[in-house]
């Protein structure tokens, strides 16, 4: 089988939210995670490599929550898995990290962290995001087929599917191109909420029907190269320094679905846009919290998880 590698960005984790730590809450029936059912389906789809992109200060306490778990299971399976580490300092030659800025600089750094550890196709989540079974296994059969170097995918979540009932929500908002098929542009749109009227964001109404990123990306590699964005991703880092930090130097961010939304329209790059029927369950105010668990509750209840998670791979219980 295609080595095929699913890179997960869990940097963040220890950003709290009303007291706790959100990518940390227990929602499965033993204890799991989000990033569990995220491995699970990853699995289940046939990605065959795990690299977890995370800080050093937290290793210890996510080897101890997750990642030692998780080593074992794959063990088992076969599976590679790996770490990569984003740090502050880790920018282009010629900057300097600015005075008083405490974050790394967003999830363009943190897939670049990982950059000498890919050297196959590979897909990009969050950590704190749980995509459902679809997605992965759409985005899988796409790695495994041939593709020119400046082609990715994307996962299309339909944006009613992707909201809070307790706030509003950043989604990368999509504009396709005339065939219905490919991305033309992709919008980082924060405050987009739910309305008696509908959807809208500072607003502005929105369709609700409309296709939306929810950072889950696929990008080929030729056999034994790095995947021709990662080439892409490096450069424009060091434009990223140039042009947005002397603006915002202790909040501007290089953002995936801005870098590629940049590519698209200097033709760079197509984008397939992959739908997936799922709903999007995730932790962004302590509120969700307990909808998620029962959401969770209701998809094991109906049989699309075992209780036990990790028990319908073979070989891989946990």
């Amino acid at each position: 089988m295609r080595k095929t590698a699913l890179l997960i960005m869990a940097a963040g984790i220890g950003s709290r939210y009303a007291g706790g730590i959100k990518q940390l809450e227990a929602v499965g029936a033993k204890d799991e995670l989000i990033i569990d059912y995220s491995i699970h389906d990853a699995l289940m789809a046939g990605f065959n490599k795990i690299v977890f992109v995370i800080r050093r200060d937290i290793e210890a306490d996510f080897r101890d929550r997750i990642g030692d778990r998780v080593e074992r299971i794959c063990a088992r399976l076969g599976v590679e898995t790996a770490y990569a580490f984003q740090a502050l300092g880790d920018i282009p030659a010629g900057f300097a990290v600015p005075d008083g800025r405490a974050k790394p600089w967003g999830t363009g750094q943190a897939v670049l962290a990982a950059k000498d550890l890919l050297r196959e196709p590979f897909a990009v989540i969050n950590a704190d995001d749980y995509y459902g079974k679809a997605a992965f296994h759409k985005l899988h059969d796409w790695l495994v087929r041939d593709h020119r170097d400046d082609e990715a995918a994307m996962a299309g979540f339909i944006l009613k599917n992707t909201l809070s009932e307790n706030g509003g929500v950043t989604r990368g908002v999509c504009e396709l191109a005339p065939d219905g098929r490919h991305l033309r542009d992709v919008a980082e749109t924060g405050g987009i909420a739910k309305t008696p009227d509908g959807v809208t964001a500072g607003g502005v109404s929105l369709d609700p029907d409309a296709y939306v990123s929810m950072n889950f990306w696929a990008f080929p590699a030729a056999e034994g190269r790095a995947p021709a964005y990662l080439t892409a991703l490096e450069r424009d880092f060091a434009d990223f320094f140039r042009r947005d930090v002397p603006h915002d130097p202790l909040k501007a961010e290089y953002l995936l679905p801005i870098h590629i939304g940049s590519l698209l329209r200097a033709g760079q790059l197509t984008v397939e846009v992959l739908e997936t029927p799922d709903r999007w369950y995730g932790i962004t105010y302590r509120e969700d919290l307990q909808s998620v668990r029962d959401n969770f509750r209701r998809l094991i209840d109906g049989g699309a998880y075992a209780k036990d998670l990790y028990s319908d791979l073979p070989g891989a219980e946990a």
